[in-house]
């Protein structure tokens, strides 16, 4: 079948009206709605079709029908904003064209409209204003029970069910859309919390790790400077190179956090190339690391690269605060399906008992491989961290492999 090229421009004009449409203030809509309605009701085919109770004597029309029409429709065009006002004036309207006996007008449909509105948008004295409409009917009933009307309790009784759906139709209608922007506002609240998780977490990331080695390696360079002042300047300059380091880093999240999309910050982003430089900075801060890659390294998403450059950012961190000086190893293992991180750092020789390094790990694992853990889960990877057996610690990640096609 060969659609033709005039189709989707047939559509697009289409459409174009209804879009227009939808970008109107509802008052106008409103106002349009009304201005139908009350046309409507002065077409003589239309006559027949209308709310209708008490079955009086029919009157000839004249202009205090046709007032009494207007009254029941134009209303309408302040349904949304003033719900309870349109109501008042629509139902006095009807109450007093039946009570005339005038004969059945497309106009009276504006009764619905409004206790549906009334329903769906009034907000306060609700349960007032339903019982206003009520006792109301029930003296229009009266009236026309005095007028002569033939109608009896059980006909009376079921035209103010009739009435009482709409407006139940009206709350209903009223109530999901309560319940769908509670939703709404629940959904932002959570993204925002969780923005504000993953911003904390990448400020831990990186103030922590640079941080750590910066301390580490200006120690080491006031020790160097009574010791050896010859290699002093080494450690300054290790401390200046991790400074810079993190100036990068940071200007990396600011941007980010600027970012529209993945695109504007996946070429600044920590990849699995970098481990080198991280390997390199721990060396210099006195960590001796031993770093080995299993497997051929391929592209991974940015997501993937940047989980695991944290992992193993993260891990070297917590080797320099709780076993600064003992041997440390990381191993990245390049498969088919995952990428496995593991990093183990070997038990202190002689470290008094209230050292960092001996303390029953925290269940949690404090802020930063907690907020890890949660990292790793979102590319459906997995995170263990706790003592070894045999001693020491061992950070272990596998993380689902996501190559890059080019």
């Amino acid at each position: 079948m060969v659609m033709s090229p005039q189709a989707p421009r047939s559509r697009a004009l289409l459409r174009a009206p209804l879009e227009w449409w939808e970008e109107r203030d509802a008052f106008l809509k409103d106002g349009v709605l009304a201005l139908v309605l009350a046309l409507l009701a002065f077409v003589p085919t239309l006559s027949t079709i209308g709310a209708q109770i008490g079955d009086l004597p029919e009157r000839p029309a004249s202009a205090l029908s046709v007032a009494l029409t207007a009254a029941q429709t134009l209303p309408l065009a302040a349904r949304r904003r003033w719900p309870a006002g349109c109501l008042a004036v629509a139902a006095a309207a009807f109450a007093a064209y039946q009570a005339l006996g005038f004969a059945t007008t497309f106009g009276s449909l504006g009764l619905y409209l409004a206790l549906y509105s009334a329903g769906a948008h009034q907000v306060r004295f609700r349960r007032g204003l339903a019982g206003v409409v009520s006792a109301g009917y029930a003296v229009l009933a009266l009236v026309l029970d005095r007028l002569g009307s033939p109608l009896g309790i059980a006909d009376h009784l079921a035209f103010y069910l009739t009435l009482a759906v709409f407006w139940m139709v009206g709350s209903t209608v009223r109530t999901r859309r309560a319940e769908e922007a509670q939703r709404r506002r629940l959904a932002t609240e959570l993204a925002t919390a969780a923005e504000r998780a993953r911003i904390a977490s990448e400020l831990h990331d990186v103030v922590t790790h640079h941080v750590t080695a910066m301390v580490v390696q200006a120690d080491a360079a006031q020790f160097l400077l009574t010791s050896a002042p010859d290699k002093a300047s080494e450690g300054l300059s290790a401390v200046s190179d991790t400074g810079r380091r993190a100036l990068t880093e940071l200007r990396y999240l600011l941007g980010v956090l600027e970012a529209t999309g993945e695109s504007a910050s996946a070429d600044r982003a920590p990849t699995l190339g970098r481990l080198g430089d991280l390997v390199e900075q721990a060396r210099r801060s006195g960590q001796p690391v031993e770093f080995s890659e299993q497997g051929e390294r391929r592209a991974q998403s940015v997501d993937v690269e940047l989980a695991a450059y944290r992992v193993v950012q993260e891990a070297l961190t917590n080797a320099m605060k709780y076993a600064a000086g003992q041997k440390t190893q990381v191993l990245i293992g390049h498969g088919e399906k995952h990428i496995e991180i593991k990093v183990t750092t070997d038990r202190p020789s002689t470290v008094p008992a209230a050292a960092p390094a001996l303390r029953k790990p925290d269940p949690a694992g404090g802020r930063g491989l907690a907020g890890l853990r949660a990292r790793v889960r979102m590319v459906n990877g997995e995170l263990k961290a706790g003592p070894r057996t045999e001693g020491g610690f061992e950070v272990h990640a596998t993380i689902p492999s996501k190559p890059v096609t080019e």
